[in-house]
């Protein structure tokens, strides 16, 4: 079913599992393993335009990332995707309570509205209500998002989501890009150098922003909070310095990569969401001249602003909180997203190494 996953730890892609219970048990969010890991181009799975397709939801960051890749990578024809509601299912679900559901006709209790984006599910035939179905019918007690369907074979190929991105930038071409060979960018370039650069900013990122901002959301031990906290402010700090040594447009220079697709994810969610969701609130990033411009430099990219929805967001991450009710900010200096389109909002006080 699925390929055993590799004793040693790729901190860039996923989380060890050394002593996870007790960790867990003294408070600490630990991340669990994708059990999905086989590719595209793999003999069971050739590169084809057509053939694959994404189960996502919008307000998961893991999924996003998916997203921007199938977009920037102008693959938005010919890998469909199904999108579940940001919610899943409440304590009185038939099956359970806390699972992704394909369902459009689930009315938001922030919009007071249907989400449009939210989808049937499409991929297998089966019109499944839930992602757990799909991975029941290879014998798995996942339940996660995203997932890389193979819709020939009726096959889950891949649920990890850096390993999808790497794949999807490898086969871009084979899988149907729109882009002509001189727009399509390329996220891992095969410069040896410049994959150095960005595996080493892919593990710094993963550990203290993208997944550090569970550790710190998700933590019941103030110990355990406080330390995910530091790093992840550190983070931010070494990275508003690296893009204002030299005013790079990007994390690695002039090229968007793929160190800054998976940086974005969690970024467009901070100063919206994660500053009160994930009690990250030490700073927002329109705080930081540069990494603000970088954000709104991204956000203005083909593809990205309609990547996802930030109303999925609020309704996922607070539509679970203890009482269900879904802030509707922030408004200053103006509403989000709408403040992703400028980038001059941000002013010249800049944040490094202020919160070190």
């Amino acid at each position: 079913m699925s390929r055993d996953i590799e004793k040693s730890v790729d901190t860039s892609t996923e989380e060890s599992q050394s002593n996870a219970a007790v960790r867990k048990a003294q408070g600490e969010f630990v991340r669990g393993v994708s059990g999905f890991r086989a590719a595209i181009g793999d003999a069971q799975f050739p590169a084809e335009a057509g053939r694959y397709h994404l189960y996502v939801a919008y307000n998961c960051p893991w999924c996003h990332r998916v997203l921007l890749a199938r977009n920037v990578l102008g693959l938005r024809n010919s890998i469909s995707v199904d999108v579940a509601y940001p919610g899943r299912t409440n304590d009185d679900d038939p099956v359970a309570p806390n699972l992704w559901e394909f369902n459009p006709e689930r009315v938001s209790t922030l919009t007071g509205t249907k989400f449009a984006e939210c989808t049937t599910e499409t991929g297998t035939g089966q019109a499944y209500r839930l992602v757990k179905q799909i991975y029941a019918d290879e014998g798995s007690e996942e339940g996660s998002v995203p997932v890389l369907y193979d819709k020939k074979s009726k096959r889950i190929v891949n649920n990890e989501s850096a390993e999808i991105i790497r794949m999807l930038n490898a086969q871009a071409k084979q899988l149907g890009s729109g882009l002509p060979p001189s727009d399509l960018p390329e996220l891992y370039p095969a410069n040896n150098e410049m994959r150095e650069q960005i595996d080493a900013l892919n593990a710094a990122i993963y550990t203290n922003i993208n997944n550090g901002a569970y550790k710190a959301g998700f933590s019941s031990d103030q110990a355990v909070y406080a330390k995910a906290f530091a790093a992840y402010f550190d983070q931010l700090a070494t990275l508003e310095s690296l893009l204002a040594s030299d005013n790079r447009a990007f994390l690695t220079g002039d090229k968007f990569t793929e160190a800054d697709l998976r940086l974005f994810p969690t970024l467009y969610r901070h100063d919206p969401v994660y500053y009160l969701r994930m009690k990250l609130n030490g700073a927002k990033i329109l705080d930081y001249p540069h990494l603000w411009r970088w954000l709104c430099r991204v956000y203005a990219l083909p593809g990205v602003a309609n990547s996802n929805s930030l109303d999925h967001c609020k309704q996922g991450y607070f539509g679970r909180s203890w009482n269900n009710v879904v802030p509707i900010g922030p408004n200053y200096p103006m509403p989000y997203p709408k403040a992703y389109s400028h980038p001059e909002l941000a002013g010249d006080n800049p944040m490094s190494g202020r919160l070190k």
